[in-house]
């Protein structure tokens, strides 16, 4: 074999290595987990810990119905 079609094999083998790591790297980002906009509440009466929308202020427990503030972190 020649020097140029070494040369040759060696950079399209080196692009498709490129375009398989590409590949797996963006379906691994696009199955991921999301960000969620929900937000979390945790229970002063039980310790019920639990998630509920964005624009609620205070949520009722689940579990005993008093109403609690999101966590704040």
């Amino acid at each position: 074999m020649s020097i140029p079609t070494l040369i040759v094999i060696y950079v399209a083998l080196l692009l498709a290595r490129c375009a398989l790591w590409d590949l797996f790297r963006m379906r691994r980002r696009r199955f991921g987990p999301t960000h969620s906009e929900d937000r979390i509440f945790r229970c002063q009466t039980c310790g019920y810990v639990y998630t509920d929308d964005a624009d609620v202020d205070r949520s009722r427990c689940i579990q005993c119905g008093k109403l609690n503030e999101p966590i704040v972190f």
